[in-house]
């Protein structure tokens, strides 16, 4: 009786996770880290983090790209993986593919998609891996049919990210870190608009900018960051103004702080 009852409950699992699969998903939401804010929460270091390199980071990093629900919410760890580095490591020739030279992606990532903490991150079916394995396993699991492994989905979050240049589209509208200058958050969102044609979400913390989000259909083409049935952007925690505030590297050492903060703000309501 009892093997029967775990048969049954082996059945429902795969079942779930097959329907899960299935489901699919209605559109894009590429997040955007702003290091000066994070960064600022770092008092040691370690070689995996980026806020540690000898020049700070002035432009926006990759957090994550991730499939949403348009009824709010968001599907996490769809298929049981093993993170293959050689999709994303791999000496292919040089050519260009959604505009991302091949034999680059992982010299690309590590500039542009950087763990912004030290240690490792909680993995979807067990262990801790680092912050690439985290965002694959949670997210990129997510995306099939349109992602279909790892290449797929670190080339498209990168694709994106170049097309849609957010530091670059505040900079022509002025906004840029400046000795804690203060900004509107409406200003920064129209300048969003205007240069990108949709409206993004933003997330702050003690009154700074830490997430900048884009979110795109499912075909890449930018789409609204509206809260279902509201008429304005989402904005988490952020007053009327913000601040892009810099940082200065600290110098190497052993550390973990900063890790606990990293999976709130991924896992915050969204929708």
């Amino acid at each position: 009786m009892e093997e029967k009852r775990q048969r049954l409950v082996i059945s429902l699992s795969a079942l779930c996770l097959a329907v899960a699969v299935m489901s699919g998903f209605d559109y894009y939401v590429l997040a955007l880290q702003w290091p000066g804010t994070v960064c600022r929460q770092t008092s040691h270091c370690c070689s995996s983090n980026g806020c540690c390199r000898s020049h700070p980071l002035k432009f926006f990093t990759i957090h994550g790209l991730w499939p949403q629900y348009s009824y709010g919410g968001w599907p996490s760890c769809c298929r049981p993986t093993t993170f293959d580095g050689n999709k994303v490591a791999a000496n292919h020739p040089s050519y260009l593919q959604n505009g991302i030279l091949i034999s680059r992606l992982k010299t690309i990532l590590e500039e542009y998609w950087p763990s912004l903490y030290c240690g490792s991150f909680s993995t979807c079916f067990g262990g801790k891996r680092p912050f690439w394995v985290h965002e694959w396993e949670t997210h990129g699991t997510c995306g099939y049919p349109e992602i279909q492994d790892e290449y797929d989905y670190f080339s498209t979050a990168l694709y994106l990210y170049s097309k849609y240049n957010v530091t670059k589209a505040l900079k022509k509208a002025h906004i840029y870190p400046r000795g804690g200058r203060k900004y509107l958050v409406g200003h920064i969102v129209s300048a969003i608009e205007f240069s990108f044609g949709a409206m993004p979400s933003i997330v702050c913390k003690n009154g700074s900018v830490q997430e900048l989000r884009l979110c795109f259909h499912k075909d890449y083409q930018p789409r609204d960051c509206l809260v279902e049935g509201e008429n304005s952007v989402r904005r988490n925690h952020c007053p009327r103004y913000v601040t892009l505030p810099s940082y200065k590297p600290h110098a190497f050492g052993n550390s973990t702080e900063g890790i606990s903060n990293q999976v709130n703000v991924e896992h915050q309501s969204y929708q």
